[in-house]
C-alpha cells in the first residue's frame, strides 16, 4: 500500500543531512559540553554552530538563543520567566499583580501556562479572534493595562495555519514598553522569520516543525530582556537553561536551520502548489465543503477544511486505514473529547468543529500523492455520509 503523510504541521520527517550530523554525538563525540578537555569542547563547538545557525534562521545574534527541549518549554519559560522576574522584582516593592495578554487560539503550550499563573494570581486576557481566525491589533491595544508586562501571540495557528499581524502588534509592544513573546514554532521553515521586522523581545521555535529532531528547540531572547530560568541548576545556556545540552539534537537543530534557511523559498513555491491543488480538488468535489480560516494569510502548506456530515475524528481513523495519514486538529489534542478551542474560538459550531481536518503538506510531498488524496479523501466522505449521523447535516448544505 502507498502511505501519504499529510500531517506536517504535526511532526516532519528528519532530513537525511539532519540525522547524518546528528549520529557522531551518539558515538564517538560523547563529550559532556561543559568539559575543559577535548572530547567536551568538540560539543561544545556543535552547540556554538548550531546556534549561529538559528540566529542566522531568525535574524537574531547567536548569543540570544537559548536552546530548549522544544517549543512547549520555550513558550513556558518566556511566559513564566517575564512573569517570575516581575514577581521577584515586586517582592522589593508594593507593585499590583502582573497582567499578561495573549489570544483565545494559542497553542496549549500558551493557553496553559497562561492558566497556571492566573491560578497564581496574575491576571490575564484572552483576546478574540474574528471569523477569519486572525486578531485585531486593535483589540489587543484596548486590552493593554498599566501592570501589563507581556503579550503573547502566535506568528501561525498550528491548525487552520494563519498568520497573525505580528509586525503591527509589535509596534502596540514597543510604544507601550511591553515585552511581546511569540509562538512561532508553526511559522519557523515555513515563512521568513525575522525577530527585528517582528518587532519580537521573545519567540519560541521546535526543530521537529522544520526537519530536524524531537526533542530540540530554541527561544530567542532580545538583549536586555530580563527573564527567570524554569529550570535552575548549572550556569548552562548562559543561566537561562540549567542542565547538560543534548548535543545530538541541538547539532541537528543547527543543521535543519541551515538546510530550510537555504531552501526556504524553494520549499515555500512547492508545498504550496501542492496545497493548492489539493484544496482546490476537495472544494471541488465534496458538496458544502468550505476553508476555515482566512484563504491567503496562512502558512503555504496548511488546509483545513470543514466537510458537512462527516466526524474528522472517524474519518482520520479510516483515511490512515487507506494508507492516507491526516489530522483533525491539532497532534497534542489528539483523542480530545472537547472540540476544538481554535474553530469554536472563529464561530464555528461544535458540530462543524468536529467536521474539519487538517491537511498539511511538506517538502516531501509529491503531486501524485495528492493525485491520490483526491481520491481517497472524497471516497471516505461519502461513505461516512451515506451512513453516519451527520448525513442531515450534509444534505443541509
Amino acid at each position: 500500500m502507498q502511505r501519504i503523510y499529510l500531517d506536517h504541521n504535526a511532526t516532519t520527517p528528519v532530513h537525511p543531512a539532519v540525522l547524518e550530523a546528528m549520529l557522531p554525538y551518539f558515538g564517538t563525540e560523547f563529550g559532556n559540553p561543559s568539559s575543559a578537555h577535548q572530547f567536551g569542547q568538540r560539543g561544545r563547538q556543535a552547540i556554538e554552530g548550531a546556534r549561529e545557525a538559528v540566529a542566522a534562521l531568525i535574524g537574531a545574534r547567536s548569543p540570544e538563543i537559548v536552546f530548549t527541549s522544544g517549543g512547549t518549554e520555550a513558550d513556558n519559560t518566556a511566559i513564566s520567566g517575564v512573569v517570575e522576574q516581575v514577581l521577584r522584582t515586586q517582592r522589593k516593592s508594593a507593585g499590583s499583580a502582573p497582567h499578561l495578554i495573549t489570544t483565545v487560539i494559542e497553542h496549549d503550550a500558551v493557553l496553559n501556562t497562561c492558566r497556571a499563573l492566573e491560578a497564581c494570581g496574575v491576571s490575564v486576557t484572552y483576546v478574540p479572534v474574528g471569523p477569519d481566525g486572525i486578531v485585531s491589533p486593535d483589540a489587543i491595544r484596548a486590552a493593554v493595562r498599566p501592570e501589563t508586562v507581556l503579550i503573547s501571540v502566535m506568528r501561525a495557528n498550528n491548525e487552520i495555519g494563519t498568520l497573525q499581524p505580528i509586525e503591527e502588534i509589535g509596534r502596540i509592544a514597543a510604544e507601550t514598553g511591553i515585552v511581546f513573546h511569540t509562538d512561532a514554532v508553526q511559522s519557523v521553515g515555513k515563512v521568513p522569520v525575522d525577530v527585528n521586522r517582528l518587532g519580537v523581545d521573545l519567540l519560541s521555535l521546535s526543530a521537529h516543525k522544520f526537519y530536524g529532531p524531537k526533542g530540540a528547540g530554541a527561544l530567542f531572547v532580545r538583549k536586555g530582556t530580563e527573564i527567570d530560568p524554569l529550570l535552575y541548576g548549572g550556569p548552562n545556556e548562559r543561566g537561562r537553561r540549567a542542565g547538560t545540552e543534548n548535543v545530538a539534537a541541538i547539532a541537528g537543530l543547527g543543521k535543519a536551520a541551515e538546510l530550510v534557511r537555504a531552501d526556504l523559498a524553494e520549499i515555500s513555491v512547492h508545498v504550496s502548489e501542492l496545497r493548492d491543488r489539493l484544496e482546490r480538488g476537495l472544494l471541488g468535489c465534496i458538496a458544502g465543503a468550505r476553508v476555515n480560516g482566512d484563504p491567503t494569510r496562512r502558512v503555504p502548506n496548511t488546509s483545513n477544511l470543514m466537510l458537512p456530515g462527516v466526524e474528522s475524528e472517524s474519518l482520520v481513523i479510516a483515511l490512515d486505514l487507506a494508507g492516507l495519514a491526516c489530522s483533525a486538529g491539532a497532534a497534542c489534542s489528539s483523542g480530545a473529547v472537547d472540540p476544538s478551542h481554535v474553530l469554536t474560538a472563529m464561530g464555528l459550531t461544535p458540530a462543524e468543529a468536529r467536521a474539519s481536518l487538517r491537511l498539511s503538506v511538506g517538502r516531501t510531498s509529491t503531486r501524485e500523492e495528492i493525485a491520490r488524496a483526491l481520491e481517497l479523501i472524497p471516497a471516505a466522505v461519502a461513505r461516512q455520509r451515506s451512513v453516519g449521523p451527520n448525513r442531515e447535516m450534509a444534505a443541509a448544505q
